[in-house]
């Protein structure tokens, strides 16, 4: 079903404030296992996001904004490639091995990757934050600036390891405010350039997970949350599928501090406005908010991401992510209800940079530009998507959903996305869906069997860059 995409928000039109040869400069904000249900511009009454939420009545908030993959090395691949797992053969979080020490490599090497292409375009690249695709002790694809982690966990957001001038030491201060500050001397470098610039901050927060979730925070805002109920994470009976993270469930100082963390960014990205702002480069300036995967806080019994089930769950809140694209002058405000994913980030932020000759051709992307719908334009959109962990896969359009396990076979899972958006009813295998279940996985198999290069295709016996999360499968 083709549809024309519609927004609310009031029109502005673009203006000269770019000189005629210079492109827009680009901040890439990236949170780390962060569901969108959780800030307020989303509907959250319980957790402070000022900055995010004025962000998003300034710019154009996606509602239906998808995760091709619930785990953070493939997602973060998908970002800057464009590719799904079963082509950038990233499925799933990378060993510590493969960043640091002598079996360290880039696992994107032989990809046109997002700061690849702007580098050769003649962009100052930046990453500040955490990276996660290996070889991390040495700069990648053109960045001059890389200040980054040492691994992909977070174990202690005060004293964990992280790189910089290529020394691994411990963080110097709290780990979402040193990003911050790191992201803000950046940008201040920048100003009087007559380069454009990327700045990349990857921060490791509200990392929503391990036995952090089981002490206090002791950020500045942990004394708010210290006492607070937070209704908006259910108090739901565990569901049986739940594999990890089983001792963080309806535990008052696990949701307390996940409130406490995502304000702590809520922080950080008020302050990169400001200081966007304050070079005098915010119109100049295409600044996207997102997070790597989505994230469940009790809805159905569920508290985390796909990969803390088993099996693998393809739950909707497990792919849904914010998505926030703010350029005044630029960028129409309102809400759009296209239903995107994470690949489609690539063509669309080179669209809209005026760089859509250099969209990579060598792979068959799964993604479109929306960069059009930005500016306030309307366009014929297909609402779907698809994701896949390893050996679950999964098709979304705007009526239904399949879910398919190949490893081993089954439990397969069919939605009826309109009537169920909660996902509580297993269609599958029931006599009055015969012919849509046949649809639905026809057009899952056509898609993969389309875009799946076959060295990386698990389903038919090709390999992966990361070690199995789940071997079974």
């Amino acid at each position: 079903m083709k549809l024309l995409a519609l927004f609310s928000g009031i029109l502005f039109l673009s203006h000269g404030g770019l000189a005629a040869d210079r492109r827009p400069n680009l901040v890439f904000i990236l949170t780390d296992n962060h569901g969108a249900w959780t800030l307020g511009c989303y509907g959250n009454p319980d957790i402070r996001t000022p900055n995010l939420d004025r962000m998003a009545e300034e710019g154009m908030l996606f509602n239906r904004a998808l995760s091709s993959n619930p785990v953070c090395s493939p997602t973060r691949a998908t970002f800057l490639t464009g590719l799904i797992p079963s082509q950038h053969g990233v499925h799933s979080f990378l060993d510590p091995k493969y960043m640091v020490g002598p079996e360290a490599y880039y696992t994107l090497e032989e990809f046109e990757t997002l700061p690849e292409i702007l580098h050769s375009e003649g962009y100052t690249c930046g990453l500040v934050g955490k990276w996660h695709l290996g070889a991390n002790l040495t700069p990648q694809d053109g960045f001059s600036t890389w200040v980054t982690m040492e691994r992909g966990s977070t174990r202690d957001f005060y004293s964990d390891p992280i790189i910089e001038n290529g020394e691994i030491k411990p963080t110097p201060k709290y780990m979402t405010d040193l990003w911050t500050e790191r992201g803000k001397q950046f940008i201040d470098e920048q100003k009087n350039s007559e380069k454009p610039f990327f700045l990349y901050l990857a921060y490791n927060g509200p990392y929503c997970l391990s036995p952090l979730l089981l002490e206090p925070a002791k950020n500045r805002h942990a004394s708010y949350y210290s006492d607070k109920y937070l209704p908006s994470f259910p108090r739901d009976t565990m569901h049986p599928w739940q594999h990890a993270n089983k001792d963080y469930h309806n535990r008052d100082v696990s949701i307390r501090r996940v409130a406490a963390e995502i304000s702590a960014v809520d922080d950080g990205v008020g302050e990169i406005l400001k200081a966007v702002r304050d070079a005098g480069l915010e119109e100049d300036t295409l600044v996207v908010f997102a997070a790597d995967q989505g994230w469940m806080g009790g809805q159905n019994g569920f508290f985390g991401m796909g990969d803390h089930t088993r099996p693998v769950a393809a739950h909707d809140l497990m792919m849904q992510i914010p998505f926030i694209v703010r350029q005044p002058g630029t960028v129409v405000p309102g809400k759009s209800e296209l239903m995107i994913s994470n690949y489609d980030f690539l063509p669309s932020v080179l669209d809209h940079l005026g760089l859509g000759r250099r969209i990579p051709k060598g792979h068959k992307l799964p993604g479109r530009s929306f960069a059009p719908v930005l500016k306030g334009e309307a366009i014929e959109w297909t609402n779907e998507m698809i994701y896949e962990m390893e050996g679950c896969r999964s098709y979304r359009n705007d009526d239904w959903k399949i879910v398919i396990r190949k490893f081993p076979d089954g439990p397969s899972e069919l939605y009826d996305m309109k009537r169920d958006p909660h996902e509580r009813f297993n269609l599958f295998g029931q006599a009055e869906q015969v012919e849509i279940q046949a649809r639905m996985l026809q057009t899952l198999e056509t898609k993969f069997n389309t875009l799946a290069d076959p060295e990386y295709d698990l389903w038919k016996g090709g390999r992966s860059k990361c070690k199995r999360h789940v071997s079974a499968e």
